[in-house]
Parts: C-alpha cells; structure tokens; sequence
C-alpha cells in the first residue's frame, strides 16, 4: 500500500489498536470543541465591526488558504465533489442560524441548534447505523445540560426558531456527511474544498448587503485571524479527520461541548457570570460525552 498523502489518515493516527484510535480521534473531537466554544468570543467581537457574510467570507478564506499552502497547492482532486458537498451543507446551516437570530434569541437559538445532538444519531439509526441505549442517554443528558447552559426565556415560537431548527437538521447531515467521506478522501483536501465553497457563497452574499470598509476589516482582524487559523483552519479540520475513527452518535455529543467551553471563554475574557445553572448544565454535557466515550469503547468489543 502506498504511503498516505499529508493529512491521511496515519498523518494524525499511527498504526495502533482500533479502540486506542477511537480514544484518540474523541481526544481530538473535544479539543474542536473548545476551539470552537472559545470562538464564539471571537464572533461576539467581529460582529461589532463586520457583518456575519464578511466574517464568514474572511475566515473560512483564510482557513482554505492555509490548508491549501500546507499541501503545497497539491490538493487531490478525486475530494472535489465531496469537500464542495460539505461546503454546501455548512454554508446552509451557518446561513439559516445567523438568520433565524434575527427574529429570536441568542438563548434559545444556542439550545435549538443544539438539538443535533439528538438529530446525528436519529438521522444515523435511520441510514442503518444502530445506536445503542448509552449513546440515546448521553445524547438526552446533553441536550438538558444546553437547555440548562442557554436558560431560554418566553417559549413563544416564531419564523426566527423554526429557522434555527432547519439549521440544526443541516449542521446534523454535515456531521453525518463527514462521517460518510472522511474515510474515503483525503482529510485536509476535504476540508479545504469545504472552506472555499463558504468563503465563495458568504462573500457573494455579503457583497450585496454588507460592503464592509478597509477599517472594518482591520478592527476585525484578531477576531478573523482566531476564526480563520484556529475555529476554522485547525477546528474543522481536525473534525473531518477525527471523524475518520468516531462514531456519528458519539462525535455530535462531544462536539456539543463547544456550548460549556463558549460559557468559559466568557467568563474568563468577557468577564460574563457563570451561575449554579450554568455550571449544572456543563455537568450534565460532560457526563453526556463520557457516555458516549463509553458507548463507542463497547462497540469497539464486538468488532
């Protein structure tokens, strides 16, 4: 066999035990998740200088052109189709939540999107991937720890929440599309096709209703450097190529935890309060994703 491009997948994993690879690919899973939790600092701030198109534009540009000087302009080309299909499905579901925030709030998006959780593993059962009864109990305890996290108010639906909720059923099909194309293409090529197909679209859209300044951008720019480097450039990619050797199911509840790690970058750089709630809803996020750890440890038994 022939040795693996950059970004195969022994570029990350070496030739170990399966289940010491699931261990590993979970280990870099949740460390997505805090790199995305804390960038939510980092939007908070872009969004008080740029509209959430440019933002868009601007990092996942950044990130597709990082991964693409990484690989020395030598993407494969047999990951087109499927990086661009991923691309598609992140740039909908990032466009139906930023617009569903117009009409609703930030609370009740944050635990809506959230519901994921439970749309991976039910969207999974459904393509034939059973789940067992540990991966639908961490999948419900960490949608009660977001419901504790986001402390939604005044649950009155309107066209802002049934936004969201479309939103999370496509952030769930890009987890489930990740599953299904990352182990058959290269990892960083995936990844890169994903990012230029979303810096195309989102700098199409804002080009005709946001027409950011010079200044603007230069005021953004620590929030786009963050976002395009590391949420994007290092997160993203580190989840196409995680999701080599996790299960859906388990994969959507890990990730989740960006909601406890976006709590903890506020309190530690915005200096927002963490309350009893909060900390009871991270609880229940945690013992959710060591659930699901133990749920894919199982699995790895009978194969």
């Amino acid at each position: 066999m022939a040795s693996n491009p950059v970004g195969g997948p022994n570029a990350v994993f070496p030739q170990t035990p399966t289940s010491r690879r699931v261990w590993q690919a979970h280990a870099l899973l949740l460390l997505t998740a805090a790199i995305w939790g804390f960038g939510f600092v980092a939007q908070r701030y872009a969004m008080a200088h740029v509209g959430p198109f440019t933002f868009n534009a601007a990092r996942f540009g950044l990130g597709a052109t990082m991964l693409w000087l990484w690989q020395r302009g030598r993407a494969p080309t047999a990951a087109r189709r499927a990086g661009l299909a991923l691309g598609a499905l992140l740039f909908i579901a990032a466009s139906l939540q930023q617009a569903g925030l117009v009409f609703t709030t930030a609370g009740k998006a944050g635990f809506i999107t959230g519901l994921y959780v439970v749309l991976v593993p039910l969207l999974a059962h459904l393509r034939g991937q059973r789940q067992g009864p540990t991966v639908w109990l961490g999948a419900g305890l960490a949608v009660a720890g977001l419901y504790l996290l986001s402390e939604p108010r005044g649950w009155r639906l309107n066209p802002g929440d049934g936004l969201v909720l479309l939103s999370a059923f496509f952030w769930a099909l890009h987890v489930l599309a990740i599953d299904h194309w990352s182990p058959r293409h290269d990892g960083l090529s995936l990844a890169m096709y994903q990012f230029a197909l979303v810096a195309l679209l989102s700098g199409l859209v804002g080009g005709l209703g946001e027409s950011p300044r010079a200044g603007q951008l230069i005021a953004a720019g620590p929030a786009i450097l963050y976002g395009g480097l590391v949420s994007v450039g290092l997160g993203y990619t580190l989840q196409v190529l995680a999701q080599r050797h996790a299960a859906a199911g388990p994969a959507a509840i890990i990730l989740s935890l960006e909601a406890p790690f976006a709590l903890l970058g506020g309190v530690l750089l915005l200096g927002e309060h963490l309350t009893l709630r909060g900390l009871a809803g991270a609880f229940l996020m945690l013992l959710g994703m060591i659930l699901a750890q133990k749920s894919a440890a199982e699995a790895q038994k009978f194969h």
